[in-house]
C-alpha cells in the first residue's frame, strides 16, 4: 500500500471513529447510548462502509472508545462484544454494498448483529431485569431507528458527493 493510501485510510478511519464517539456522547447526554433502550445516533454511521472500506476500522475503534467512555459501569464484555457487533455489522454492510439494493437494506447486518449480540450483554454482563427477547425487541427497534432510518438519511445526503468526500 502506498504511503498516500495509508494516510488516507488512517485519516478516514480516525475521522469516522471521532464522529462515532461524538455522536455517542450526544446520545448519552439524552440517555440513549446504553441501557435496555438504546438509540445511538452514531449507529447511523454504519452506512459508511458502502462508500469506503476504511469506515470499518473507524466504526470498530469508535465503538470501543465509546463503550469505554460512556458505558457506566464499564463492563469489559460490553466493550468486547458490543464492539464486535459493530465490526460484524460494518463488515456485512461493506459486503452488501457490492450488490445494488435499497439503502435501508445495507444496514441489515448492523441491525441484526446488534439485535442478536447486545441483549446477551445487557442480560449477563449488566444483569438487567427482563428477558433476552425483550432486550432484542428494544435494541432492535433502536437499531432500526438509528441505523435503518438515520443511516438511510445519511446515505442519501452523501451519495451525490461520495466520490469527492471518500475519494
Amino acid at each position: 500500500m502506498k504511503k498516500n493510501n495509508r494516510i488516507r485510510m488512517m485519516s478516514h478511519s480516525a475521522l469516522i471513529a471521532a464522529l462515532y464517539v461524538v455522536l455517542t456522547y450526544l446520545s448519552s447526554v439524552i440517555g440513549l447510548s446504553s441501557g435496555v433502550i438504546q438509540c445511538r445516533l452514531s449507529e447511523a454511521l454504519c452506512i459508511l462502509p458502502i462508500f469506503t472500506p476504511y469506515a470499518i476500522p473507524g466504526l470498530f475503534v469508535g465503538c470501543i472508545v465509546s463503550n469505554l467512555l460512556f458505558s457506566q459501569p464499564v463492563m469489559i464484555l460490553d466493550v468486547i462484544f458490543g464492539s464486535l457487533a459493530t465490526l460484524l455489522g460494518a463488515g456485512g454492510t461493506y459486503y452488501m454494498s457490492k450488490h445494488r439494493m435499497f439503502p435501508c437494506l445495507y444496514t441489515l447486518p448492523t441491525i441484526l448483529s446488534n439485535t442478536l449480540i447486545i441483549p446477551f450483554v445487557l442480560k449477563f454482563a449488566y444483569g438487567f431485569e427482563g428477558s433476552v427477547f425483550y432486550f432484542m425487541a428494544t435494541v432492535g427497534l433502536g437499531e432500526i431507528i438509528s441505523c435503518g432510518v438515520l443511516g438511510a438519511v445519511l446515505y442519501y445526503s452523501l451519495y451525490k458527493h461520495s466520490k469527492h468526500i471518500f475519494g
